[in-house]
């Protein structure tokens, strides 16, 4: 992706989700500052540069081939939420908060700005949080352990949380008028509707995943 290097940090940020998490690491300014070329920046800053092209290159390729996960192993199937969703989601919510808030302390007076969706996403982070640890630590065990009439308990809980998980997903489209970008928005702006969107995408593949593959199986008459 030798293409990148030449690209300017605010068209990296705004077209790869998850690239502001990098800049940022890097302290490269991608609002103001970002019409410079990646290489330009880079080497003003004595960074390297590949390095940060590799982190790039990363976000770009993390989307899996498609897969039929029914002929999945459950075992295999937590792996993959685990990898795939969990330690995700615990990626994207510090970067959204983070944007989220600099946006609203920049654009708050603007009739489109997306007031009250910083602590939205805090308490979306809370729940998810509440959520994941406690899949991590009671149902995923008894699931990998061969699920047993135990699991029907746990799984209830957990597709209740999933409905509000869904309430929530509702919530944030409102607010940001379904992720749709007003005229005018900044970098800032693009990158957090950029990662909101892969953030939906995501939530959405993983209830999917785990209510209609992953429980529905564990619920079977010959497992549960």
């Amino acid at each position: 992706m030798s293409h990148l290097y030449d690209r300017t940090i605010a068209q990296l940020a705004r077209d790869i989700p998850g690239a502001t998490r990098v800049f940022r690491h890097y302290e490269l300014d991608f609002c103001c500052g970002g019409k410079q070329r990646l290489k330009d920046a880079a080497r003003e800053r004595g960074l390297d540069v590949e390095a940060i092209v590799a982190a790039l290159e990363a976000l770009v390729d993390r989307p899996e081939p498609e897969r039929n996960w029914r002929d999945a192993e459950p075992r295999e199937l937590i792996q993959h939420i685990l990898g795939r969703f969990h330690q995700r989601h615990r990626e994207q919510l510090p970067e959204l908060i983070r944007l989220a808030q600099r946006v609203e302390e920049v654009h708050g007076d603007r009739p489109d700005c997306p007031v009250g969706l910083t602590d939205h996403l805090r308490a979306m982070q809370q729940e998810l949080e509440s959520h994941m640890m406690k899949e991590e630590q009671i149902l995923f065990p008894l699931i990998s352990r061969g699920a047993g009439p135990m699991v029907q308990g746990p799984i209830a809980v957990m597709e209740m949380e999933h409905e509000q998980h869904g309430e929530a997903l509702a919530q944030l489209t409102a607010l940001t008028n379904d992720i749709t970008l007003p005229r005018g928005a900044c970098n800032t702006w693009r990158a957090l509707y950029g990662l909101l969107a892969q953030f939906r995408d995501d939530l959405m593949e993983h209830i999917h995943l785990e209510n209609n593959i992953l429980f529905a199986a564990a619920l079977e008459p010959e497992n549960a």
